[in-house]
């Protein structure tokens, strides 16, 4: 029977892909009105000019062999070529800014989950008490208050007035030269953009996870293991706690695919050479194979996060895997 469920979450896992790889290929032919090139070739270049840069990028070939060029270079990963005078590549431009993107994304992710979910619980645990009203009233001012209007506070603060961060890039110019300066150098510049992304998202998480926790501690089994005398301790993250890892489960693999999409908003106010910020260039210049690329890797990230925790919650919860029988 769980195979017969996993053959079928992995098919619509697959179909999904599909459509959203063909969208995402014809939702630019219908933007440019069917011809890609009007915004990003001179009207003003000759004939000859513009059927060698079409042939270049392999717009030349008829509708459905650029559909499956395009199929075949998002599947091996090759991206094809960007839509400038170079036509260059995309693959290693990605990879390097990728790099950039998971080093600020990952670590800044880690901690606000780290941050937010044992708040979220102690605030669930306290329910109506300081704790409680601490972490909500400062959950809600970071949360409440729009992510760039935080960065910029602090930029101006700490960057600008004070000077004791760097304002804005991945590394000084020139770079220095040893290995250990250069890291040091590099955490300098990301220590902003992290603890601003921290502090606009951890509320979230707080929040949810007290929601979640508020509802656990009124559940039998709790008042159960209370009556039994358990340490407090015990019953927060043995019993509570342990209730309520399926929905934070989700909610962190959810929260992986953005790691590899950028903060579009954060990489832009510290010129962080990320793919949010490459997304929104490629975006302004039209430069629609890089869209395409960052919104496919977004696609199969999501697709395959979402897969894996249907399969795991199949695996977990025979009841889950009954619509198979139907």
């Amino acid at each position: 029977m769980y195979i017969k469920f996993v053959a079928k979450k992995v098919a619509i896992a697959l179909i999904t892909l599909w459509v959203v790889m063909t969208l995402n290929f014809f939702i630019f032919r219908v933007l440019y009105g069917g011809d890609p090139t009007q915004t990003i070739i001179d009207p003003r270049f000759k004939d000859e000019t513009r059927q060698a840069l079409l042939q270049m990028w392999g717009l030349n070939q008829p509708l459905h062999i650029q559909y499956l060029i395009y199929l075949y270079n998002l599947l091996t990963w090759r991206y094809g070529n960007s839509f400038d005078a170079s036509a260059t590549p995309i693959a290693p431009e990605m990879l390097w800014r990728l790099r950039n993107t998971v080093i600020l994304l990952g670590t800044a992710t880690a901690g606000t989950i780290s941050i937010g979910i044992p708040l979220g619980i102690l605030a669930g645990a306290r329910r109506g008490r300081k704790l409680d009203v601490t972490v909500i009233g400062i959950g809600l001012l970071t949360w409440g208050v729009p992510a760039f209007f935080i960065q910029l506070i602090w930029a101006a603060v700490f960057c600008v007035y004070l000077g004791w961060l760097p304002r804005a890039g991945i590394v000084s110019l020139p770079p220095p030269s040893d290995p250990y300066e250069l890291a040091i150098d590099v955490l300098k510049h990301a220590i902003s953009p992290i603890i601003t992304l921290i502090l606009a998202g951890f509320g979230s998480w707080a929040f949810y996870t007290r929601n979640l926790m508020v509802d656990a501690l009124t559940e039998d089994y709790i008042l159960t293991a209370k009556a039994k005398g358990l340490h407090e301790r015990d019953i927060l993250i043995k019993h509570a706690f342990r209730s309520i890892l399926p929905p934070i489960v989700t909610m962190i693999a959810l929260s992986i695919p953005g790691i590899v999409t950028g903060a579009i908003i954060t990489e832009s106010v510290f010129a962080w050479p990320g793919i949010g910020q490459w997304y929104i260039q490629a975006l302004s210049q039209m430069n629609h194979p890089v869209t395409q690329a960052v919104l496919y890797n977004y696609a199969v990230l999501m697709i395959a996060a979402n897969l894996v925790t249907d399969l795991a919650y199949g695996f977990l919860d025979p009841r889950i895997r009954v619509g198979v029988r139907r």
